[in-house]
């Protein structure tokens, strides 16, 4: 049974819209206040919100027109023949595919959250906030993390039937297993990881071979050398395929992807190798896959499939771990559909996406592609209100080099009408609008290096500025009815055309409309 916690949602405002690499607008993040499951709508609220690494992350990167590398072909080959050799001559034929597994889930907890103790055991060296050298910890060895009572362990619940969190915290049946186990605090941008964690009756109660913390806000990596929860010293969070993205139709970041063999290297993001080998055919840690452009989505395929799909085309899979199968890890949320990933299960028999399909690419350095100094930045301007039969006057600004800039009408389930630009391209244009209501405009400027820049703003489009009661004129009657709703919010107005300027609130600038709009 599904373990429910409590989350408080708390607005946090902003002066300015929230919008991530891709261009969505995120909104105000919610306040984490207690623990809360992966598997929750209250945790889709806040992960849907949070900016996962920077927006010019290699996780966050657009590899869609990186160029291929030149030995693509001998090291694809080489990943296909080592998912189908198995031991004693056995032939694995079906292993030569794409495949994902319900792996990774999270716990999101508070800034507050308490600490407790957890015991590194195996790469105590390697592990991240461990406490002061004394008796018991020399050479230090014991961690103080935000680990909370609910925190899971990969692959509960959906591949754990039967089992509680309890119990597969406990690992009851002693399966063991990776179980790797991630602690997300939103408010802070933390992430904390750990690699085979177990809860035991012992003191410290928590136990792992090793633990790992990442920032969320910046792309520095971990100590070079340095492992993590994945053998390439990455962070699992970013790479996972979540529900509530799918929900939504769009995977905005790279994957992790498994490979059977890896070469003793790695290349940024990565920290470090896990290699058998030092054939330069053979994938490095860290190494970047793409799945070709030509590869034709089959038509049988869910929508988490082709979501999947579209983002290995543009953001690709950074090669994380060695293991038997070509894999990449999803959310073992108990929300999926059954026939959610049929195309992409292990036991799959059709319309399967072979490893053949992928290509390496060359890529980005650390400090290159859109790291590389001067980004681009825009301001689109302050909110308007404007009558429908004037349209708008787009102002812009945007700084750095080859820029394209682009305004655009900002999707929505929706909108009140269409918008025509008289010219889309042009920082300062006009626009007009089909129908009263409130229209978000997104500009965004781009340079063909670094990551694409946006802002936003709203434009309240009314038949009559300062026309509270729609009756097509500006009166008494309309300041009237105004100022019985004056310095309440909209769900709370008793006559919705009060707030004049679609703010969400009544207050001096609604009063100054239709003031000026009687006077004239």
């Amino acid at each position: 049974m599904r373990l429910i916690c409590c989350l408080l949602l708390v607005a946090t405002l902003s002066s300015a819209e929230r919008i991530n690499h891709a261009g969505r607008i995120l909104g105000p993040l919610p306040v984490v206040t207690a623990p809360v499951l992966f598997n929750s709508a209250t945790a889709d609220a806040v992960v849907g919100a949070m900016q996962i690494m920077p927006t010019d992350s290699a996780w966050n990167e657009d590899i869609s027109t990186r160029p291929v590398a030149a030995n693509s072909d001998a090291m694809i080959a080489n990943i296909s023949e080592d998912v189908r050799t198995g031991l004693g001559g056995h032939n694995y034929t079906n292993r030569q595919r794409l495949v994902v597994f319900k792996e990774m889930n999270y716990v999101l907890v508070p800034d507050g959250q308490p600490r407790v103790d957890i015991d590194f055991i195996n790469y105590p060296a390697e592990s991240d906030d461990l406490k002061p050298a004394g008796p018991g910890n020399t050479p230090p060895h014991i961690g103080t993390w935000p680990i909370p009572d609910i925190m899971p362990v990969e692959t509960w619940p959906s591949e754990q039937p039967g089992l509680s969190n309890q119990d597969w915290q406990r690992d009851l049946n002693g399966d063991g297993g990776d179980r790797h186990s991630i602690i997300i605090m939103p408010g802070q941008g933390t992430e904390w990881d750990t690699w085979q964690a177990l809860l035991t009756t012992g003191t410290p109660a928590w136990q792992a071979s090793n633990g790992a913390k990442f920032p969320l806000t910046t792309n520095v990596p971990r100590p070079a050398g340095w492992t993590s929860g994945d053998a390439a010293g990455l962070p699992l969070f970013p790479a996972l395929v979540r529900y509530d993205e799918v929900q939504r139709g769009v995977i905005e970041h790279a994957l992790r992807i498994v490979v059977k063999r890896s070469r003793r290297a790695y290349v940024y993001p990565a920290s470090h190798q896990a290699g058998s080998t030092t054939d330069v055919n053979m994938p490095a840690m860290g190494q970047r896959l793409r799945l070709k452009a030509s590869f034709p989505i089959p038509a049988s395929w869910s929508a988490a499939e082709r979501a999947i799909a579209v983002a290995l085309k543009k953001y690709g899979a950074l090669v994380a771990d060695n293991g038997s199968f070509f894999s990449i890890s999803i959310c073992p949320d108990d929300r999926w559909p059954s026939t959610a990933f049929a195309h992409l299960a292990t036991q799959a028999g059709s319309d399967v996406c072979a490893i053949s399909n992928f290509d390496v690419v060359d890529a980005t350095p650390e400090f290159g592609g859109p790291r590389s100094p001067n980004p681009p930045a825009v301001a689109a301007g302050p909110d308007q209100t404007v009558a429908r039969t004037a349209g708008a006057q787009l102002a812009a600004t945007a700084t750095g080099n080859g820029l394209t800039t682009r305004w655009s009408l900002y999707p929505t389930p929706t909108p009140p009408g269409t918008t025509t630009f008289a010219n889309p391209l042009a920082l300062s244009t006009t626009v007009s609008f089909s129908a009263v209501g409130r229209y978000t405009l997104l500009l965004t400027a781009s340079n063909g290096l670094h990551t694409p820049t946006h802002d936003a703003l709203v434009i309240t489009v009314t038949e009559l500025l300062g026309d509270v009661d729609g009756n097509h004129t500006v009166n008494a009657t309309d300041l009237t009815l105004l100022r019985q709703d004056f310095g309440k919010r909209s769900p709370d107005l008793a006559t919705p055309g009060a707030d004049c300027n679609g703010d969400g609130r009544v207050d001096a600038q609604d009063l100054d409309l239709v003031t000026q709009a009687i006077g004239n």
